[in-house]
């Protein structure tokens, strides 16, 4: 017989998760502390600090993670770095803004911050493994049964059996359509939870299902068919008191916003002031070598598909192309200049974009822009091909570090490189975009499909 399984388990351990994160920003400060002055202690304006750190934790902590079922490990540990990241960027804008940065050793808060990250993931493992270790001695299972055959319902299947510390736990599955059978089971057996997963051809019976489980005191819960439709950032939304299911949404909402708003403005500034001499010897370049501006401007589709301007270092003969037509540069185009040849196998020709960045019509990371016509010509060919949109457009990309830049000469580049962009826009995380920027520039910028 099962142990104790409580519905409110999830809510006890996010307020436990809250009352660790704190005790790690007092504990890491106090490491800090003895590590810089020698001394544990905390005295005036530092315990102050910290106390301030503990409360933007609290808030932090509660926006970022609220449930602790289900779930990869991966993904728990995403919500700590996250949150870690959140707490130190509004840390360091409360110390600029207030003007009191000087008033704290830098040796301090840096180590401060070190041993806070290290202890948060820390934290987050001892819980996972002691849920584990319940879920597997029966204490906090929830069992349920599963109504559903297809693709959806095996993927619930896996994510159960690898997520075993979540308490969740697969006891039937039955078709759909066996309804006495669905009848039987909900009569009989004791489940916790109801999970009804229908294919979109199937939703009729969703009422014939809820009558079947009529004598069943389980929580019944409708799983949409996230394989069927292309669900980019699925969630609930509340609309003017209505719950929505959202099946196309930005992903960018809330404090993730912010997030990716601090990491573009900083990163592009700091790069601009790396490579400004670059920038300075290339257009002199372009404007010594051939007749014509020193950039080349382009409409392209932006977030939410509104047009911008996005600029680039002129890399072929100033050429009239025909109204709603872009022709893509192709392998030995004779339009293409010798030094602007080098620029397009070398990326330097985007370097510009990040005054874009600056200007906030792109990002550092995100699907790379197309031309407008491109698009025009694309989006009915492909599907949810304007999916793509739900994020600024990047100077760099997921599908670019994965092999798909330059020519997109067939349908299937094409395809392949969209298939790509939902899979960044549905699993973004500042971790995601730090990689694809490290890959960018260790394998990302010369490509022999950069015509």
């Amino acid at each position: 017989m099962r142990k104790s399984a409580t519905r409110h388990g999830t809510t006890i351990v996010s307020k436990l998760i809250l009352l660790c994160d704190m005790l790690v920003v007092w504990g890491a400060a106090y490491a800090a502390a003895y590590w810089r002055f020698g001394d544990p202690s905390l005295h005036n304006s530092y315990a102050t600090l910290v106390l301030a750190t503990s409360l933007i934790m609290a808030g932090v902590s509660s926006a970022v993670y609220q449930s602790f079922r289900g779930g990869s490990w991966w993904a728990v540990f995403a919500r700590a770095k996250l949150c870690w990241f959140a707490v130190s960027v509004l840390l360091m804008a409360w110390l600029v803004f207030s003007k009191s940065a000087s008033d704290y050793s830098r040796l301090f808060i840096g180590t401060w911050m070190g041993i806070m990250l290290i202890g948060l993931l820390i934290e987050r493992s001892s819980f996972m493994l002691v849920l584990r270790w319940l879920s597997k001695k029966g204490y906090r299972t929830r069992d349920v049964l599963l109504v559903g055959t297809g693709p959806m319902s095996a993927a619930l299947s896996d994510r159960a059996r690898l997520s075993a510390w979540s308490g969740y736990r697969i006891s039937q599955i039955v078709n759909p359509h066996a309804l006495e059978q669905v009848e039987d089971l909900a009569d009989h057996y004791d489940f916790d939870e109801v999970w009804i997963n229908l294919a979109a051809h199937d939703t009729e019976l969703i009422p014939k299902v809820l009558h079947a489980l009529r004598h069943s005191a389980a929580d019944i819960r409708v799983v949409p068919d996230m394989l069927t439709y292309r669900i980019i950032n699925h969630g609930i939304t509340f609309i003017m008191g209505v719950p929505m299911l959202d099946i196309s949404a930005s992903s960018l909402g809330g404090i993730n916003k912010i997030v990716k708003l601090v990491e573009d403005y900083i990163l592009a500034m700091l790069i601009l002031l790396l490579i400004s001499p670059i920038m300075i010897a290339i257009s002199i370049a372009v404007k010594a070598t051939s007749p014509g501006p020193v950039f080349f401007k382009q409409r392209r589709h932006g977030w939410n598909g509104e047009e911008i301007t996005v600029y680039k270092f002129r890399s072929m003969k100033v050429h009239q192309e025909s109204d709603g037509h872009v022709s893509q540069a192709t392998k030995g185009d004779s339009r293409i200049t010798p030094l602007g040849a080098f620029l397009r196998r070398t990326s330097l020709d985007e370097l510009p974009q990040f005054i874009n960045v600056l200007q906030g019509r792109m990002s550092i990371v995100g699907p790379r822009p197309h031309a407008v016509e491109h698009n025009h010509h694309y989006k009915e060919l492909i599907p949810r091909y304007m999916l793509r949109h739900k994020m600024k457009p990047g100077i760099t990309g997921w599908a670019q570090v994965n092999g798909l830049r330059g020519e997109t000469d067939t349908l299937d580049k094409m395809e392949a490189r969209v298939d790509y962009d939902l899979h960044y826009l549905e699993h973004w995380s500042l971790f995601l975009d730090l990689k694809i920027v490290f890959f960018t520039i260790f394998k990302g910028f010369i490509n022999k499909n950069a015509y």
